[in-house]
């Protein structure tokens, strides 16, 4: 009898957010585990990783930064012959074009981070459509496994009855999710009977609360300790987030029979086969005759989910199977160049081929130039602050080094 396949799942984030969320559901599902074992590792984010797992397949649930990437060259090179799997929670096209001034730069980062695993898995389609169009990884190597959790509690609450007087906002209060374009929208709305309920915690509560402040028609109602709760009390979501690599929010939502609205950007656009609604631009205005719109539309209209919550949770569960199950049995390091293109003679002998492919080696021999250059540099500042250099010379220095006005070994990308 084959034994059940080892998988352990590496996360640098604790907090109770999306990642967390998708890597429980993964633990907590009966669905794989006569198969496959799963066990979650939780390291600290930058620490090196010179570990070698007791695991067939090392999932990487990791943020990728210059700061992160000794780290990742470590993991690899500790656990040659193992298959090593990163699934990008964070980075998205619109996250680019919103936060990253040297975007050559910062998609150098990730060609070179992705180059270290043997499958890359986005989770979402829009977010797999992009990494390819950009040239992050080979096509072959990109697999899209759209994060999901129990949905089950969510299909359970009753449908809204009445008109759509109620909207929630739900999420955390940062400016990724645009809180503060939807408030300014719905302070512009002048009909009287309806309401914005916003569910959440953050660096933004105060910023927001300044900006409704005067109208008693928005009302922050914190952290919702029971999802099912914040959803209960809402018959529209809305999602005006600036970038967004898939949104459980979206599912959850839809899952709750709400009415959902969102911004067409990065992996909310998934979530248009599943029934929900876009704003037309991504403007004060629009929101704003949204709103009116939902308002005035006749009542117990509810989404139609094009899947069933519970199709996509087996969905997901599936192609996590497969992708686990395909990388087990495959002894051909997936990264190899050109690979379609080559005659069966061409190929390397598949029981001699267990290390690093070749486009891997390159990215280990990057990789330990970085960790040479790290050094160098917080030597060289150690040094410059002792002797008191002028601080014009040093600001001068770290911006050779990061290419702009930051230095990113001195913060935390």
């Amino acid at each position: 009898m084959r034994r059940p396949l080892k998988v352990v799942h590496l996360v640098d984030d604790t907090t109770a957010g999306g990642v967390t969320r998708v890597v429980d559901f993964i633990l907590s599902s009966n669905a794989t585990q006569s198969e496959i074992r799963h066990e979650r590792q939780i390291v600290s984010r930058g620490k090196l990783l010179a570990t070698r797992y007791d695991a067939d397949v090392i999932v990487s649930h990791l943020t990728i930064s210059w700061r992160s990437l000794p780290s990742l060259l470590l993991l690899r090179a500790s656990n040659v012959g193992k298959r090593l799997v990163h699934v990008e929670h964070s980075y998205t096209e619109a996250f680019v074009a919103h936060n990253v001034p040297n975007q050559r730069r910062f998609l150098s980062l990730l060609r070179i981070g992705f180059s270290l695993f043997d499958r890359i898995v986005g989770v979402s389609f829009a977010q797999s459509d992009w990494m390819t169009a950009k040239k992050l990884c080979a096509s072959n190597r990109i697999s899209t496994i759209q994060s999901c959790v129990d949905l089950s509690p969510f299909h359970d609450v009753p449908a809204p009855d009445g008109p759509k007087r109620i909207f929630g906002a739900i999420g955390r209060l940062d400016r990724q999710k645009g809180f503060d374009v939807l408030v300014d929208a719905f302070k512009a709305c002048p009909i009287k009977d309806i309401r914005l309920f916003i569910f959440g915690e953050g660096e933004e509560e105060e910023k927001l609360r300044a900006l409704a402040a005067g109208d008693p028609r928005i009302e922050f109602k914190g952290f919702a300790a029971s999802p099912i709760d914040a959803f209960s009390q809402v018959d529209v979501v809305m999602m005006p987030s600036r970038w967004e690599a898939y949104g459980l929010v979206a599912i959850e939502a839809l899952s709750a029979k709400r009415t959902l609205i969102c911004t067409d950007a990065d992996g909310l656009r998934d979530h248009r086969s599943l029934g929900a609604e876009f704003f037309e631009q991504y403007t004060t205005g629009c929101i704003t005759r949204k709103i009116a719109e939902m308002r005035s539309r006749a009542s117990g209209s509810a989404p139609d989910m094009g899947n069933p919550p519970k199709a996509l949770e087996e969905i997901f569960l599936s192609k996590w199977q497969a992708l686990l199950s395909e990388l087990s049995e495959s002894p051909i390091d997936i990264q190899i160049a050109n690979r379609s293109t080559s005659k069966p003679s061409e190929l390397p002998n598949a029981e001699s081929h267990n290390g690093p492919s070749t486009p891997a080696i390159g990215a280990l021999i990057m990789a330990a130039v970085t960790i040479a250059a790290q050094a160098f540099h917080r030597q060289w500042r150690m040094a410059a602050s002792a002797e008191r250099r002028a601080p014009i010379l040093l600001d001068l220095e770290c911006q050779l080094w990061a290419g702009r006005s930051s230095c990113h070994i001195c913060s935390s990308q």
